[in-house]
Protein backbone atom coordinates (compact mmCIF):
# COMPACT_ATOMS: atom_id res chain seq x y z
CA UNK A 1 0.00 0.00 0.00
CA UNK A 2 1.02 3.57 -0.53
CA UNK A 3 1.24 6.06 1.80
CA UNK A 4 0.14 9.12 0.64
CA UNK A 5 0.03 12.44 1.77
CA UNK A 6 4.50 12.65 2.57
CA UNK A 7 6.34 15.32 1.54
CA UNK A 8 7.32 13.59 -1.96
CA UNK A 9 4.11 12.57 -2.90
CA UNK A 10 1.39 14.18 -4.62
CA UNK A 11 -1.70 14.01 -1.58
CA UNK A 12 -4.73 11.49 -2.26
CA UNK A 13 -7.19 15.15 -3.21
CA UNK A 14 -4.31 16.19 -6.00
CA UNK A 15 -4.61 13.01 -7.46
CA UNK A 16 -8.46 12.62 -7.27
CA UNK A 17 -8.77 16.30 -9.07
CA UNK A 18 -6.50 15.33 -12.09
CA UNK A 19 -8.39 11.30 -12.33
CA UNK A 20 -11.03 10.78 -14.79
CA UNK A 21 -14.83 11.35 -12.73
CA UNK A 22 -15.97 8.27 -10.86
CA UNK A 23 -19.67 7.10 -9.64
CA UNK A 24 -20.04 6.52 -6.51
CA UNK A 25 -21.65 3.08 -5.44
CA UNK A 26 -22.20 2.35 -1.09
CA UNK A 27 -21.01 -0.37 0.44
CA UNK A 28 -23.70 -2.66 2.28
CA UNK A 29 -21.77 -4.34 5.07
CA UNK A 30 -18.45 -4.53 6.00
CA UNK A 31 -16.45 -7.27 8.04
CA UNK A 32 -15.18 -7.47 11.86
CA UNK A 33 -11.68 -5.82 11.83
CA UNK A 34 -8.69 -7.82 11.21
CA UNK A 35 -6.55 -8.52 14.36
CA UNK A 36 -3.65 -6.22 14.27
CA UNK A 37 -4.02 -2.63 15.16
CA UNK A 38 -2.76 0.74 13.94
CA UNK A 39 -1.15 -1.00 10.93
CA UNK A 40 -1.44 -1.56 7.44
CA UNK A 41 -2.51 -5.41 7.76
CA UNK A 42 -5.62 -6.31 5.96
CA UNK A 43 -4.67 -7.17 2.35
CA UNK A 44 -6.28 -9.54 -0.13
CA UNK A 45 -10.15 -11.64 0.20
CA UNK A 46 -11.14 -14.80 -1.49
CA UNK A 47 -15.06 -15.42 -1.82
CA UNK A 48 -16.45 -19.03 -1.44
CA UNK A 49 -20.22 -18.77 -2.51
CA UNK A 50 -22.51 -21.78 -0.86
CA UNK A 51 -24.70 -22.73 -3.43
CA UNK A 52 -26.76 -24.46 -1.52
CA UNK A 53 -27.32 -21.75 0.95
CA UNK A 54 -26.07 -18.45 -0.42
CA UNK A 55 -26.37 -16.56 2.84
CA UNK A 56 -24.08 -19.01 4.48
CA UNK A 57 -21.06 -18.37 2.05
CA UNK A 58 -17.69 -17.38 3.33
CA UNK A 59 -14.86 -14.76 2.95
CA UNK A 60 -11.64 -15.44 3.85
CA UNK A 61 -9.36 -12.67 4.27
CA UNK A 62 -5.68 -11.57 5.09
CA UNK A 63 -3.64 -10.46 7.82
CA UNK A 64 -0.80 -9.78 6.10
CA UNK A 65 0.97 -9.26 9.38
CA UNK A 66 -0.68 -12.08 11.29
CA UNK A 67 -2.34 -14.77 9.08
CA UNK A 68 -5.90 -16.03 8.10
CA UNK A 69 -9.67 -14.79 9.07
CA UNK A 70 -12.31 -16.16 8.11
CA UNK A 71 -15.61 -14.35 7.51
CA UNK A 72 -19.39 -14.75 7.22
CA UNK A 73 -21.53 -12.77 5.14
CA UNK A 74 -22.61 -10.91 8.06
CA UNK A 75 -19.11 -9.57 8.48
CA UNK A 76 -18.46 -11.61 11.91
CA UNK A 77 -15.25 -13.28 12.18
CA UNK A 78 -15.85 -17.04 12.51
CA UNK A 79 -11.92 -18.12 12.61
CA UNK A 80 -8.70 -17.23 12.14
CA UNK A 81 -5.33 -18.93 12.07
CA UNK A 82 -2.33 -18.01 12.94
CA UNK A 83 -0.25 -17.98 9.32
CA UNK A 84 2.21 -15.26 10.24
CA UNK A 85 3.03 -12.84 7.34
CA UNK A 86 0.49 -13.77 4.33
CA UNK A 87 -0.29 -11.14 1.65
CA UNK A 88 -2.50 -12.43 -1.31
CA UNK A 89 -5.31 -15.54 -1.00
CA UNK A 90 -7.47 -17.28 -3.13
CA UNK A 91 -9.37 -20.45 -3.20
CA UNK A 92 -11.17 -23.12 -5.65
CA UNK A 93 -13.68 -25.14 -4.25
CA UNK A 94 -14.37 -28.96 -5.85
CA UNK A 95 -10.42 -29.61 -5.19
CA UNK A 96 -9.68 -33.51 -4.84
CA UNK A 97 -7.50 -33.15 -1.55
CA UNK A 98 -5.82 -36.08 -0.38
CA UNK A 99 -8.66 -37.81 -1.64
CA UNK A 100 -11.86 -36.27 -0.70
CA UNK A 101 -13.36 -33.06 -2.71
CA UNK A 102 -12.71 -29.93 -0.68
CA UNK A 103 -12.20 -26.17 -0.86
CA UNK A 104 -8.60 -25.42 -1.49
CA UNK A 105 -6.98 -22.40 0.10
CA UNK A 106 -4.07 -20.62 -1.40
CA UNK A 107 -1.83 -17.66 0.42
CA UNK A 108 1.29 -16.09 -0.57
CA UNK A 109 3.76 -16.82 2.41
CA UNK A 110 6.12 -14.10 2.91
CA UNK A 111 7.48 -15.02 6.03
CA UNK A 112 10.43 -16.09 4.47
CA UNK A 113 11.31 -13.03 2.24
CA UNK A 114 14.07 -14.48 0.00
CA UNK A 115 12.01 -17.76 -0.94
CA UNK A 116 8.54 -17.64 -1.77
CA UNK A 117 5.93 -20.40 -0.95
CA UNK A 118 2.29 -21.05 -1.24
CA UNK A 119 1.00 -21.89 2.00
CA UNK A 120 -2.04 -24.44 1.45
CA UNK A 121 -5.36 -24.77 3.66
CA UNK A 122 -9.09 -26.55 3.17
CA UNK A 123 -11.81 -24.56 4.12
CA UNK A 124 -14.41 -26.39 6.24
CA UNK A 125 -17.50 -24.65 4.95
CA UNK A 126 -19.52 -26.20 7.87
CA UNK A 127 -17.63 -24.40 10.66
CA UNK A 128 -15.56 -21.81 8.82
CA UNK A 129 -12.21 -23.58 9.71
CA UNK A 130 -8.62 -23.29 7.57
CA UNK A 131 -7.01 -26.97 8.22
CA UNK A 132 -3.16 -26.26 7.12
CA UNK A 133 -1.94 -28.81 4.63
CA UNK A 134 1.55 -27.41 4.05
CA UNK A 135 3.56 -25.00 2.09
CA UNK A 136 4.86 -25.78 -1.34
CA UNK A 137 8.10 -23.30 -2.65
CA UNK A 138 7.55 -21.20 -5.77
CA UNK A 139 10.97 -19.78 -6.21
CA UNK A 140 13.27 -17.08 -5.40
CA UNK A 141 11.82 -13.50 -4.16
CA UNK A 142 9.24 -12.43 -2.01
CA UNK A 143 5.98 -14.04 -1.73
CA UNK A 144 3.48 -10.90 -2.89
CA UNK A 145 0.08 -12.08 -5.10
CA UNK A 146 -1.08 -15.29 -5.77
CA UNK A 147 -4.12 -16.77 -7.97
CA UNK A 148 -5.54 -20.25 -9.05
CA UNK A 149 -5.99 -21.36 -12.70
CA UNK A 150 -7.60 -24.49 -13.17
CA UNK A 151 -7.82 -26.87 -16.30
CA UNK A 152 -9.00 -30.27 -17.21
CA UNK A 153 -5.89 -31.64 -16.90
CA UNK A 154 -4.10 -29.61 -13.99
CA UNK A 155 -4.66 -26.75 -10.73
CA UNK A 156 -1.74 -23.85 -10.95
CA UNK A 157 -0.98 -21.11 -8.65
CA UNK A 158 0.80 -18.25 -9.70
CA UNK A 159 3.22 -16.95 -7.40
CA UNK A 160 3.53 -12.88 -8.16
CA UNK A 161 6.94 -11.85 -6.54
CA UNK A 162 7.45 -8.22 -5.37
CA UNK A 163 10.25 -7.56 -7.96
CA UNK A 164 7.87 -8.94 -10.97
CA UNK A 165 8.87 -12.34 -11.53
CA UNK A 166 5.67 -14.85 -11.57
CA UNK A 167 6.08 -18.19 -11.48
CA UNK A 168 3.52 -20.81 -12.40
CA UNK A 169 3.62 -23.64 -10.24
CA UNK A 170 1.56 -26.65 -10.85
CA UNK A 171 -0.20 -27.92 -7.55
CA UNK A 172 -0.47 -31.73 -6.62
CA UNK A 173 -2.99 -31.81 -3.03
CA UNK A 174 -3.87 -35.66 -4.30
CA UNK A 175 -1.48 -37.15 -1.72
CA UNK A 176 -0.93 -36.13 2.60
CA UNK A 177 1.12 -33.59 1.85
CA UNK A 178 1.03 -30.82 -1.23
CA UNK A 179 3.57 -30.70 -3.77
CA UNK A 180 4.57 -28.53 -6.72
CA UNK A 181 6.85 -27.83 -9.53
CA UNK A 182 7.30 -24.59 -11.10
CA UNK A 183 6.07 -25.57 -15.09
CA UNK A 184 7.28 -21.41 -16.11
CA UNK A 185 8.11 -18.20 -15.86
CA UNK A 186 6.85 -14.70 -16.46
CA UNK A 187 8.31 -11.11 -15.95
CA UNK A 188 7.18 -7.78 -15.59
CA UNK A 189 9.81 -5.39 -15.06
CA UNK A 190 8.91 -3.62 -11.56
CA UNK A 191 6.62 -4.10 -8.97
CA UNK A 192 3.73 -6.33 -9.20
CA UNK A 193 1.31 -7.94 -6.66
CA UNK A 194 -2.32 -8.39 -8.03
CA UNK A 195 -3.57 -11.50 -10.16
CA UNK A 196 -6.39 -13.14 -11.23
CA UNK A 197 -6.81 -16.00 -13.84
CA UNK A 198 -10.25 -16.69 -16.10
CA UNK A 199 -10.65 -20.64 -16.88
CA UNK A 200 -12.91 -19.97 -19.72
CA UNK A 201 -10.22 -17.93 -21.95
CA UNK A 202 -7.02 -18.88 -20.32
CA UNK A 203 -5.74 -15.47 -19.65
CA UNK A 204 -3.88 -14.25 -16.81
CA UNK A 205 -3.79 -10.63 -15.83
CA UNK A 206 -1.15 -9.31 -13.33
CA UNK A 207 -1.12 -5.66 -11.78
CA UNK A 208 2.64 -3.61 -12.31
CA UNK A 209 1.80 -1.33 -9.67
CA UNK A 210 3.49 2.09 -10.78
CA UNK A 211 3.11 0.57 -14.53
CA UNK A 212 0.04 -0.79 -15.80
CA UNK A 213 -2.53 -3.84 -16.60
CA UNK A 214 -1.11 -6.69 -18.35
CA UNK A 215 -2.52 -9.40 -19.37
CA UNK A 216 -0.86 -13.29 -20.20
CA UNK A 217 -1.38 -16.63 -21.64
CA UNK A 218 -2.40 -18.89 -18.64
CA UNK A 219 -1.48 -22.19 -20.13
CA UNK A 220 1.73 -23.37 -19.15
CA UNK A 221 2.66 -24.08 -23.10
CA UNK A 222 2.16 -20.50 -24.04
CA UNK A 223 3.75 -17.75 -24.61
CA UNK A 224 5.52 -15.44 -22.35
CA UNK A 225 4.51 -12.07 -23.46
CA UNK A 226 2.63 -9.93 -22.12
CA UNK A 227 0.12 -7.77 -23.70
CA UNK A 228 -0.78 -4.40 -21.84
CA UNK A 229 -4.32 -3.54 -21.21
CA UNK A 230 -4.00 0.11 -19.58
CA UNK A 231 -1.25 1.93 -18.34
CA UNK A 232 -1.12 3.75 -15.00
CA UNK A 233 -1.68 7.11 -16.28
CA UNK A 234 -2.72 9.18 -13.58
CA UNK A 235 -6.10 9.78 -14.86
CA UNK A 236 -8.09 6.59 -15.79
CA UNK A 237 -5.76 4.19 -13.43
CA UNK A 238 -3.36 5.72 -10.56
CA UNK A 239 -0.63 4.20 -9.11
CA UNK A 240 -0.62 2.05 -7.43
CA UNK A 241 -2.27 -0.54 -9.18
CA UNK A 242 -3.54 -3.19 -6.86
CA UNK A 243 -5.96 -6.15 -6.73
CA UNK A 244 -7.76 -7.41 -9.23
CA UNK A 245 -10.81 -9.31 -9.97
CA UNK A 246 -12.89 -10.53 -12.43
CA UNK A 247 -17.03 -11.14 -13.58
CA UNK A 248 -17.76 -13.19 -16.35
CA UNK A 249 -20.75 -13.45 -18.60
CA UNK A 250 -21.32 -16.12 -21.09
CA UNK A 251 -18.42 -17.76 -22.40
CA UNK A 252 -16.13 -14.86 -22.94
CA UNK A 253 -17.91 -11.43 -21.54
CA UNK A 254 -18.18 -9.86 -18.36
CA UNK A 255 -15.43 -7.58 -16.66
CA UNK A 256 -12.12 -7.33 -14.81
CA UNK A 257 -11.85 -5.20 -11.98
CA UNK A 258 -8.42 -3.07 -10.53
CA UNK A 259 -7.98 -1.15 -7.73
CA UNK A 260 -6.89 2.63 -8.41
CA UNK A 261 -5.46 2.73 -5.19
CA UNK A 262 -4.18 6.20 -5.57
CA UNK A 263 -7.36 8.12 -5.69
CA UNK A 264 -9.67 5.69 -4.28
CA UNK A 265 -11.48 4.32 -6.61
CA UNK A 266 -12.20 1.03 -8.93
CA UNK A 267 -11.73 0.40 -12.68
CA UNK A 268 -13.98 -1.51 -15.27
CA UNK A 269 -12.45 -3.22 -18.61
CA UNK A 270 -14.51 -5.20 -20.63
CA UNK A 271 -13.00 -8.95 -20.89
CA UNK A 272 -13.83 -9.51 -24.10
CA UNK A 273 -12.19 -6.78 -25.75
CA UNK A 274 -9.99 -4.52 -22.76
CA UNK A 275 -11.90 -1.62 -23.46
CA UNK A 276 -12.20 0.98 -20.49
CA UNK A 277 -15.52 0.85 -19.28
CA UNK A 278 -15.57 3.53 -16.01
CA UNK A 279 -14.69 3.85 -12.75
CA UNK A 280 -16.40 4.00 -9.23
CA UNK A 281 -15.83 5.22 -5.86
CA UNK A 282 -17.12 3.85 -2.54
CA UNK A 283 -18.79 6.21 -0.71
CA UNK A 284 -20.13 6.57 3.13
CA UNK A 285 -23.26 5.09 3.77
CA UNK A 286 -25.00 2.57 6.17
CA UNK A 287 -21.20 1.56 6.34
CA UNK A 288 -17.88 3.68 6.12
CA UNK A 289 -16.34 4.70 2.74
CA UNK A 290 -13.40 2.71 1.44
CA UNK A 291 -9.76 4.40 0.72
CA UNK A 292 -6.30 3.03 -0.33
CA UNK A 293 -7.31 -0.94 -1.45
CA UNK A 294 -5.61 -2.96 -1.54
CA UNK A 295 -7.25 -6.49 -2.85
CA UNK A 296 -10.43 -7.10 -4.07
CA UNK A 297 -13.09 -9.97 -4.59
CA UNK A 298 -15.70 -10.51 -6.87
CA UNK A 299 -17.82 -13.33 -7.47
CA UNK A 300 -21.37 -13.20 -9.37
CA UNK A 301 -24.28 -15.31 -8.29
CA UNK A 302 -26.44 -15.27 -5.94
CA UNK A 303 -25.53 -14.62 -2.09
CA UNK A 304 -29.28 -14.14 -0.31
CA UNK A 305 -31.29 -10.88 -0.43
CA UNK A 306 -28.53 -8.27 0.22
CA UNK A 307 -26.21 -9.34 -2.50
CA UNK A 308 -28.43 -11.33 -5.06
CA UNK A 309 -26.66 -10.69 -8.47
CA UNK A 310 -22.83 -11.44 -6.60
CA UNK A 311 -20.84 -9.80 -3.84
CA UNK A 312 -17.61 -7.61 -4.45
CA UNK A 313 -15.43 -7.22 -1.62
CA UNK A 314 -13.02 -4.53 -0.96
CA UNK A 315 -9.94 -4.13 1.33
CA UNK A 316 -10.24 -0.69 3.25
CA UNK A 317 -6.88 1.22 4.53
CA UNK A 318 -8.73 3.57 6.27
CA UNK A 319 -11.81 1.92 9.19
CA UNK A 320 -10.66 4.13 12.08
CA UNK A 321 -11.11 4.23 15.27
CA UNK A 322 -10.35 0.10 14.44
CA UNK A 323 -8.45 -1.66 12.24
CA UNK A 324 -8.27 -2.21 9.00
CA UNK A 325 -11.33 -4.68 7.39
CA UNK A 326 -13.12 -5.43 4.40
CA UNK A 327 -16.34 -3.71 2.98
CA UNK A 328 -18.89 -5.87 1.21
CA UNK A 329 -20.70 -4.75 -2.20
CA UNK A 330 -23.50 -5.66 -3.81
CA UNK A 331 -22.39 -6.47 -8.13
CA UNK A 332 -25.65 -5.25 -9.01
CA UNK A 333 -25.21 -1.69 -7.56
CA UNK A 334 -21.91 -1.55 -9.29
CA UNK A 335 -23.33 -2.71 -12.61
CA UNK A 336 -26.75 -0.43 -11.82
CA UNK A 337 -23.85 2.54 -11.08
CA UNK A 338 -23.03 2.10 -14.68
CA UNK A 339 -25.96 1.36 -16.23
CA UNK A 340 -24.75 -2.15 -17.22
CA UNK A 341 -27.28 -4.97 -17.73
Amino acid sequence: MTITGCATEPSTEILIAKATPAVSVQARGETAAVATANADAADDPAIWRNAADPRASLIVGTDKKAGLHVYGLDGADRFFIDAGAVNNVDLRADVAIAGTPGILVAASDRNDLANSQIALFRLDPATAQLAPLGNVASGAGEAYGVCFYRTTAALYAFMVAKDGTINQVELDVAGATPRGRIVRTLKLGTQSEGCVADERTGRLYVAEEDVGLWRFDANPAGSTEATRIAAVDGRNLVADAEGLAIATEGETGGYLIVSSQGDNAYVLYRLEDDSYVGRFRIAPGKVGGVEETDGIELIPGDFGPDYPGGLFVAQDGHNLPKAQNFKLLAWDDIKKAFGLR
